[in-house]
């Protein structure tokens, strides 16, 4: 072999092995991206997630679904597509299924979702939502954030995990349902962020808002402000002085 045949080999053996480094690399890169993807939502390839999806409040059928309430459904199915995990869907009133088995994702206020409810009361009782000034108020760390309504509305987004072996839960809990579209969405966005600010199990719960839904839709949410350590402690309890009296 001549000297020039030489190095054309060597430079086409040396290119071979320059590609397979960098495609074995970027696989591996990936593949790692996935799993801390997946370990931030609990889920695994080929396994279920569960989708709970509240009613449309001012229909009649309880089964109908605001079409906002729908679209966050696919905004979350970027995440499980992902992931490989296999989506079950159940409407909020079927409360057969249990908590911490599945990952899962719940959408809307506890008027329109009745595992909210629950979640709110066993999981999140430093958060109120509702009130006597206005219906959809939401309420924690003392701090009340009523809606108005097509100009800023309010969103909870809750990771709940109670113990080390538990699936975690992420509540949507929004005011209306575009705001429920838009957390669905900010979550999707914004979870290589909330990994790095919260690693892949801690628990935490953000107040968010959404600006001028009316024009802009679900794009523009803020974050408001983290609201775990408020959200995940028992409220103080109302004292009725004319009743201690």
């Amino acid at each position: 072999m001549t000297g020039d045949a030489w190095n054309i080999g060597l430079n086409i053996i040396a290119s071979v092995i320059t590609g397979s480094v960098v495609w074995i690399s970027t696989r591996l890169l990936r593949l790692r991206r996935l799993r801390r993807k997946q370990a931030f939502f609990g889920m695994s390839t080929g396994g279920d997630c569960l989708l709970v999806v509240p009613r449309m409040v001012s229909a009649d059928n309880e089964r109908s679904v605001h079409r906002n309430d729908a679209a966050a459904m696919l905004e979350l199915s970027s995440i499980l597509g992902d992931c490989g995990a296999k989506p079950e869907v159940i409407f909020h009133d079927q409360s057969e299924h249990g908590l911490a088995d599945k990952p899962e994702f719940c959408i809307g206020g506890p008027t329109a979702n009745r595992r909210t409810a629950a979640h709110l009361r066993s999981a999140l009782p430093g958060v109120s939502v509702g009130g006597l000034d206005s219906k959809t108020a939401i309420e924690v760390g003392g701090e009340r954030y009523p809606m108005q309504s097509r100009q800023v509305e309010y969103v909870v987004l809750a990771k709940i995990i109670r113990s080390k072996q538990d699936k975690p839960a992420f509540l949507i809990c929004g005011q209306t349902s575009i705001a429920n579209r838009a957390a669905a969405r900010y979550v999707d966005v914004q979870h290589p962020r909330l990994m790095r600010t919260y690693g892949r199990r801690r628990r935490f719960c953000l107040l968010l808002r959404v600006v001028e839904s009316q024009s802009y839709g679900p794009s523009v949410v803020e974050l408001v402000r983290d609201v775990t350590a408020d959200a995940f402690t028992p409220r103080p309890a109302v004292v009725d002085e004319a009743a201690t009296a």
